[in-house]
């Protein structure tokens, strides 16, 4: 009993790290239909930007702003030179991004070596809180308010209103008079800046290496598709689901057969909700 009560701050910890991976797949993926196999190399850049930074002023805090920048310019990068010329073809954007993948890996090998590097925790992230140490906390806690501050960007701010109209009609969103290709760059900055912050959150559970970002893209995937194409309530109840599953899983098996246990879980729900667990209702759609 002790054992299972233990895995519960794992689970919801790897669950936020998923939500905010999936965060920025919910632009990219779930709203533009861009398959972005490149973005967990995002998420290894904000991890090396922490490690960089680990031993400058403003430290670990200062890290998860430049991660953003660097991760999203990335992104930005990206989207301009070579995927905005793929727009409505799915397929071809995950091949390209895949091979771009491949490229940013071994640069990061070129740059930063083959063995994984460790960035320390700061000093008032060591400790626990009964069961909940201090890191998986403040992992919980910036998933968190990065979800606020999405929702609050979406649905407040005029840019966000413009991002949505671009996700739902990009056509009539250009009629409209609405900028679509700065709305596309807006768009990949900040759903790559989110892996960025990511990859300093998974610093403080892990070491960091070039592959860091293929542990977990596919599972952020999973999240956005079952929770829902675009769904933003959708994605944090798949996000923390998936966290819980799998490490229970893994706590009463390994962690091969865990994998396996969450991607049956995840094709039998799919065989019974196909869209997932929440559905962007339209007249299009009836």
């Amino acid at each position: 009993m002790e054992g299972l009560v233990n895995q519960l701050p794992i689970g919801l910890s790897i669950g936020a790290v998923l939500l905010l991976i999936a965060l920025g797949l919910t632009f990219t993926f779930g709203q533009m239909g861009v398959i972005n196999m490149a973005h967990g190399e995002f998420i290894m850049a904000g991890a090396y930007t922490a490690y960089l930074l680990q031993d400058q002023p403003g430290g670990f805090l200062g890290s998860l702003v430049v991660a953003f920048v660097v991760a999203g310019l990335m992104g930005l990068i990206l989207e301009r030179l070579a995927i905005r010329h793929f727009y409505g073809r799915p397929l071809d954007t995950l091949l390209l991004t895949w091979g771009v993948s491949l490229v940013l890996q071994q640069a990061a090998r070129d740059l930063f070596g083959a063995p994984n590097v460790q960035v320390a925790s700061p000093s008032w992230l060591r400790g626990s809180l009964g069961i909940l140490p201090y890191n998986r906390l403040f992992i919980m806690a910036l998933a968190a308010l990065s979800v606020v501050a999405i929702w609050l960007y979406l649905n407040r701010g005029a840019q966000g209103r413009r991002m949505r109209a671009v996700m739902q009609n990009r056509q009539l969103a250009a009629v409209m008079g609405i900028n679509t290709g700065r709305v596309d760059q807006r768009t990949f900055f900040i759903g790559s800046g989110l892996a960025g912050i990511a990859g300093v959150a998974l610093t403080l559970i892990g070491p960091v290496g070039p592959t860091l970002g293929t542990y977990y893209i596919v599972d952020a995937f999973l999240v956005v598709v079952a929770g829902g194409l675009g769904q933003l309530r959708g994605a944090v109840l798949a996000a923390v689901a998936l966290g819980l599953l799998n490490s229970y899983a893994e706590f009463w098996t390994n962690a091969s057969l865990a994998k396996v246990i969450v991607f049956a879980a995840i094709i039998g729900f799919l065989q019974y909700r196909p869209q997932g667990l929440f559905v962007l209702r339209s007249r299009a759609l009836t």
